[in-house]
């Protein structure tokens, strides 16, 4: 690209990478599409990077996370441009690893709630698992994301949601197919003497 053609490029062109990813805050995407339906010259160079994005979804997540170094490059420059203490001290979110809580069962814990004596967390039971007889310690809610689950004698399929009740009990809860779900609840659950 010559000199004199790089000074005339449209000022709003910049924005267009960050737009086609949707990352864009709200205000300047409403001001960014205005300037589009009058603008050739971003709209010849979004449809050039349309391509691009699309080939994103084939990528291995891998590829597409920050490295440690780049997520350390952006807090200090976020920091430094913010002037904000609290984002240089913070580290880059990781996601947790897979915890075996006994044979069977393996958790990876997503967040807690201390004040309200909660837990979220991903749980996977393997093929012919069953979770431990137990009494809830507060309200317990669970979302299916794959296999099958049973619990009692209903059986929850992917997108299935459970709901039980402060108090309440669960006698049985097992996997045939193994499963991955959500649940959120509370870690004072008591396990219950099986009969």
């Amino acid at each position: 690209m010559s000199v004199g053609s790089e000074q005339s490029r449209c000022a709003q062109a910049e924005l267009l990478p960050v737009y086609v990813l949707h990352a864009l805050p709200s205000e300047e995407t409403r001001r960014l599409e205005a300037h589009l339906s009058d603008c050739a010259e971003c709209q010849r160079e979004l449809q050039s990077l349309r391509p691009v994005v699309d080939s994103f979804i084939a990528w291995p997540t891998d590829i597409l996370r920050p490295s440690e170094s780049m997520w350390s490059h952006l807090q200090r420059r976020i920091g430094e441009e913010t002037e904000d203490p609290a984002v240089l001290m913070s580290h880059p979110w990781q996601e947790p690893e897979w915890e075996c809580a006994a044979a069977g069962i393996s958790c990876k814990l997503l967040a807690t709630d201390t004040e309200r004596d909660g837990v979220t967390m991903l749980v996977r039971l393997a093929p012919g698992t069953a979770y431990p007889p137990h009494r809830h310690a507060g309200v317990e809610e669970l979302f299916l994301l794959d296999g099958e689950l049973w619990i009692e004698d209903r059986k929850l399929y992917p997108g299935d949601y459970n709901r039980r009740e402060l108090g309440t009990a669960d006698e049985r809860v097992w996997s045939e197919t193994g499963c991955i779900c959500i649940l959120i609840t509370s870690p004072s659950d008591i396990i219950l003497q099986t009969r």
